[in-house]
């Protein structure tokens, strides 16, 4: 009876509460109503940085009632038509105040309660008005209770009605002394560091995890309001200006980070980049990026609101396959979302007002988050520079998280001049220290400018230096990563070809690292191959081969092999590839059998245009061995009707060319042809 929310799924401030249905038994309610006050009264263990006195009185009213719903229930009082009136009031009240108090604890939350201090004491006001109504209809003088419990039940209505529910002082100046805070950081001054320490002390933020949590917490709340349908990203403005301020907080209050296991969430999830092809984004319904990618009981994925839609409809078939559909159910694709939200984010694409997403703001929410982004980025620069060890490591780490949240604040990172101080920081000894400054480097690097301050301050063979000789692996990956987004200057690629130890580090980290790494190391080589000089570099240090070898360990390296592929399909473009990739043994017969075993379209496709490049060049001996392939014609035709329209053109170049061959070998007794179609 009691709907359950999580925190996570319920947005803050609402309270989607459900009246009791007119069938329900009253000993149902009344069980259901007695689990609801034994919840409520659980959240006198929570913290409470605001809102202390208000909640302690709601809790102290919930806990009396508590004992006359339970001595209701002992004595096994059959309830008359009022009191399930007023149990059925009761029980929606409640529901609402354990919402309420579950915001006013939540984890992070805590600077945006106090500052939505004037709307929660609106709240406390109205549902301890509720309270008091509802037991206006409690025929008490009928209920066959004991007196003492009867007293305190209606003590209970009488303060309800009479109760005072205020701000508290200490909650409203603090209050204020954000907003002042907030019109200084706007007006372009930066405010006093004591006010910032009063602010916090307040809130008992006192360390730096904490204050991690209330920027998680902020982030989300951003997000939220930027998928809200209804209209209510007015509030965008203020979250921002006190994600700005959280993010200085952490950034200029807190010296040391009291939680050094953060630092590994990097390794967990290591960043990795791709050259899939941003078609296999698309929707196969309406052709648009995918916001929130399904997949139906076929193993195709669509737009949740393009299949749901066609489902609507009355349509029973895959859009794609035409097979029949068992089921209705979709699954959500979170790899692919997670894809296609790193692709938009790297790209600056939007996916539309609906889906907006903090990383792809390329302007601030709110002047003051703007100011002190800039005031910040300044800070941590310094520290960069004069800092200690400890003190340089903690602000390439903030910088490394800054700059993965927005566009915007890799702009001010760069403006403050933060990029040569980071390569200086990679010829450190300190494993933490050279990690944290490739990382933000690779962050900084997604940016213009950034990359253009990396080369400009000869900061290449510092990054070079790490591929090769990084004292860790994570370090040397996320050179690879950072060499990728330099080589999407164009400028940059034959420079980077042409430097002793790039495209040889690449090579070396395939062999040594692990999948993150190949990836990383692979994708490089797939970006520096967009220049046709690097092409023979490439070749010569024996590249084919090791990309065969991941092809033929498919199962060992599924998320590499799409890539793999991409590289031998750019090499496969010139005559050196093509001769590589044939003396290279396995390839030709390893290929055609990925192509129906591979998920991706986009590896398909690479796949065509390997075989398809080699046909032309190797002729007969290259299509008589494809020819044997028995499942090789059904995935070409697959891919015609599945494909992407470059995709679909080569397939039909392969099928011809297969087709054609086969009929010159197969003639009747008049020499005339025989075609297959």
């Amino acid at each position: 009876m009691i709907q359950r929310f999580s925190p996570k799924d319920r947005r803050i401030w609402t309270f989607p509460a459900v009246h009791p249905c007119e069938s329900v038994s009253p000993d149902t309610l009344l069980s259901s109503l007695i689990t609801l006050s034994h919840t409520i009264c659980s959240y006198r263990s929570k913290f409470f940085a605001t809102q202390r006195r208000n909640a302690r009185e709601m809790f102290r009213q919930i806990s009396i009632l508590l004992i006359f719903f339970e001595e209701f229930q002992d004595r096994q009082i059959v309830p008359s038509e009022s009191v399930v009136l007023c149990f059925s009031e009761l029980h929606v009240t409640f529901q609402k105040i354990q919402f309420l108090v579950e915001d006013c604890s939540r984890e992070g939350g805590r600077l945006w309660v106090l500052m939505k201090s004037e709307f929660v004491v609106s709240q406390f006001r109205t549902l301890i008005r509720a309270i008091a109504t509802a037991l206006d209809v409690l025929p008490l003088d009928l209920i066959p209770v004991c007196n003492e419990v009867k007293e305190l039940v209606e003590l209970v209505a009488k303060q309800a009605r009479e109760a005072k529910i205020d701000i508290d002082p200490d909650d409203e100046k603090a209050m204020k002394q954000v907003r002042s805070m907030l019109n200084q950081f706007e007006k372009g001054t930066e405010p006093e560091f004591e006010y910032f320490k009063l602010v916090l002390d307040h809130l008992e933020i006192k360390s730096w995890n904490l204050c991690k949590k209330e920027i998680k917490f902020l982030e989300e709340q951003i997000e939220f309001h930027f998928q809200s349908s209804g209209g209510e990203e007015r509030e965008v403005p203020i979250l921002s200006s006190l994600l700005g301020f959280m993010n200085y907080c952490r950034g200029v209050v807190f010296d040391t980070m009291d939680d050094r296991d953060d630092q590994t969430d990097v390794r967990c999830t290591m960043e990795t980049v791709s050259c899939l092809n941003p078609e296999d984004f698309r929707c196969p319904i309406s052709l648009e990026l995918m916001t929130d990618p399904v997949t139906v009981s076929t193993g195709q994925t669509y737009d949740r609101s393009s299949i749901e839609k066609w489902l609507k409809a009355g349509n029973t078939l895959c859009p794609k396959t035409g097979g029949k559909l068992t089921n209705t159910e979709l699954v959500p694709n979170t790899n692919l979302h997670r894809l296609i939200r790193q692709f938009c984010s790297e790209n600056g694409i939007s996916l539309g007002e609906q889906t907006r997403d903090i990383t792809r703001t390329t302007v601030p929410g709110s002047p003051a988050a703007a100011e002190a982004m800039k005031f910040l980025s300044e800070h941590l620069t310094r520290k960069l520079v004069f800092g200690s060890r400890d003190q340089k490591n903690k602000a390439a780490y903030e910088i490394r998280l800054l700059a993965k949240a927005s566009i915007f604040n890799r702009y001010c990172v760069v403006e403050a001049g933060a990029v040569l101080p980071l390569l200086n920081l990679l010829h450190s000894l300190d494993k933490s220290n050279q990690e944290n400054a490739i990382a933000a480097l690779l962050k900084l690097s997604k940016h213009a400018t950034g990359r253009k301050e990396i080369v400009e301050n000869c900061g290449l063979r510092s990054v070079l230096g790490v591929l090769n000789g990084g004292l860790t692996l994570e370090a040397r990956q996320i050179a690879a990563a950072t060499i990728f987004y330099l080589s999407s200057v164009k400028g940059y690629r034959k420079l980077i070809g042409e430097t002793p130890g790039a495209i040889p580090g690449l090579i070396e980290l395939i062999k040594e690292g692990n999948t993150c790494g190949k990836k990383n190391a692979v994708v490089a080589i797939f970006g520096l191959l967009l220049y046709q000089g690097n092409h023979s570099r490439v070749l010569e240090t024996g590249a084919v081969p090791l990309l065969v070898d991941i092809l033929s360990n498919f199962s060992d390296n599924p998320e590499v092999v799409p890539d793999s592929l991409a590289v031998l399909a750019a090499l496969a473009e010139n005559v050196n590839g093509k001769s590589a990739i044939l003396e290279t043994s396995s390839a030709l017969n390893l290929i055609p059998r990925i192509l129906p075993c591979s998920t991706s379209r986009t590896a398909k496709e690479y796949c065509v245009s390997i075989l398809l490049s080699l046909c032309e060049h190797g002729g007969k001996d290259v299509i008589s061995v494809l020819a044997k392939e028995p499942s090789l014609m059904n995935s070409l035709y697959s891919l015609i009707t599945g494909g992407s329209s470059h995709g679909s053109k080569k397939a039909r170049s392969l099928i011809k060319i297969l087709q054609e061959a086969s009929c010159s070998r197969l003639t009747v007794s008049d020499d005339q042809p025989v075609y297959f179609w």
